[in-house]
C-alpha cells in the first residue's frame, strides 16, 4: 500500500479545529485604539450657562440663553445688562446643588481615559471623538475642528492640565454629526475664551473663567471656585438632537408562499416551497461534505 504524504485524518481534523480557535483568538484580541469617551453627567448644573464658585461680572449686553448662579459667594454684578431666557438662581438652593454636581462632573471628566497626547495649541488639529490630555496648559490660536464620523452621540473630552486660552477669532467647528453638548473641556486652574472667538463645549474650570468682549458660546462656562466674567457675550445652552435610527432593511428576498402556476392553468407546489428549498439546500450540503470525503480517502490511498 502507498504510504500517504498526509497527515492522519484524525490529525487534520484537530489542526483545523486549532487553527479556527487561533483565528477565533485574533478576532477577538482588543485592539489598541482610544477608547470611547462617554457623556459627564452635570446633574443639576446642566440647566445652567454660567455657574461660578465666586463672583459674576458683566459688562456690556450679554445674552445668556440658561440659567446662571454663583455659590458660595451670591455676588452678581452687571446685570442691568443681562438678558437672561433661564432662570438667575444667585446663590440659592438650586445653585448650591448645582454646584455639588458640577464637583462631580468635574471629577469625572477629570479621570476619564485612557487619553491621547494633545500638543499645547490645537490650532489647525482634527479631533475625533475620544479623551485628549494635555498635562499642562491647551490653547487655541485658530480653527479646531472636532470630527464625529457620523456620529451624533460622539463625546469629545480635552482635558489640560492648567490653563485653557483661545486666541481672539478663534473657532471651534463641529463636523460630521458632532454636537457641543458632548464636547467638554476640563480645566485645571482658569480658563480664557479669547476676544470674538467662537467656542463651543462645556468649560468646567477648577478656578475662574473668564468670557472676553464679543466672544460666543454653545456651551456653558462653569467654575467651580472662581469668579466668571463676561463682557458683551452670547451664551447658549447645546441640547442635542438625536437622529432616529432607520429600520433595518431585510437582504434576503421573500419565499413565494403560494402556488405556483405551471402555464396550463394548473398550479403546483402549494405552500411547500419553502420547505423545498431548504431541503434543496441540505441536500447539497450534505453531497459537498460527501465529495470532499471521497476526494481524502482517494488520497490517502
Amino acid at each position: 500500500m502507498k504510504r500517504s504524504r498526509y497527515l492522519p485524518n484524525g490529525l487534520r481534523v484537530r489542526l483545523g479545529i486549532a487553527s479556527v480557535a487561533a483565528l477565533g483568538l485574533l478576532v477577538a484580541l482588543p485592539g489598541t485604539a482610544q477608547a470611547a469617551a462617554t457623556a459627564v453627567p452635570l446633574g443639576t448644573a446642566g440647566s445652567f450657562v454660567v455657574l461660578a464658585g465666586s463672583v459674576i461680572t458683566n459688562t456690556g449686553p450679554t445674552t445668556l440663553n440658561g440659567d446662571l448662579g454663583t455659590y458660595p459667594t451670591t455676588t452678581i454684578t452687571g446685570t442691568g445688562s443681562l438678558v437672561v431666557t433661564g432662570t438667575n438662581h444667585a446663590g440659592d438652593a438650586v445653585t448650591q446643588g448645582a454646584q455639588t454636581d458640577l464637583t462631580t462632573a468635574y471629577n469625572t471628566a477629570a479621570g476619564e481615559g485612557p487619553t491621547a497626547p494633545i500638543a499645547a495649541d490645537l490650532a489647525g488639529q482634527t479631533l475625533t471623538p475620544g479623551v485628549y490630555n494635555s498635562a499642562s496648559s491647551v490653547g487655541l490660536s485658530g480653527n479646531l475642528t472636532l470630527n464625529a464620523g457620523g456620529d451624533p452621540s460622539a463625546v469629545f473630552v480635552i482635558q489640560a492640565g492648567s490653563t485653557l486660552t483661545t486666541a481672539s477669532g478663534s473657532l471651534v467647528t463641529l463636523t460630521n454629526g458632532a454636537q457641543a453638548c458632548n464636547v467638554f473641556w476640563q480645566v485645571g486652574t482658569s480658563a480664557t475664551i479669547g476676544t470674538g472667538s467662537s467656542f463651543r463645549g462645556t468649560v468646567l474650570a477648577m478656578e475662574s473663567i473668564t468670557v472676553t468682549t464679543g466672544a460666543t458660546v454653545e456651551g456653558r462656562v462653569l467654575a467651580r471656585n472662581g469668579a466668571v466674567t463676561l463682557d458683551t457675550n452670547t451664551i447658549t445652552k447645546p441640547t442635542c438632537a438625536t437622529t432616529p435610527t432607520p429600520a433595518p432593511t431585510s437582504q434576503v428576498a421573500a419565499v413565494p408562499t403560494g402556488p405556483i402556476s405551471t402555464g396550463d392553468g394548473s398550479t403546483a407546489g402549494g405552500g411547500n416551497t419553502p420547505y423545498v428549498l431548504v431541503g434543496a439546500l441540505v441536500l447539497g450540503g450534505f453531497g459537498g461534505l460527501a465529495v470532499l470525503v471521497a476526494r481524502r480517502r482517494l488520497r490517502d490511498v
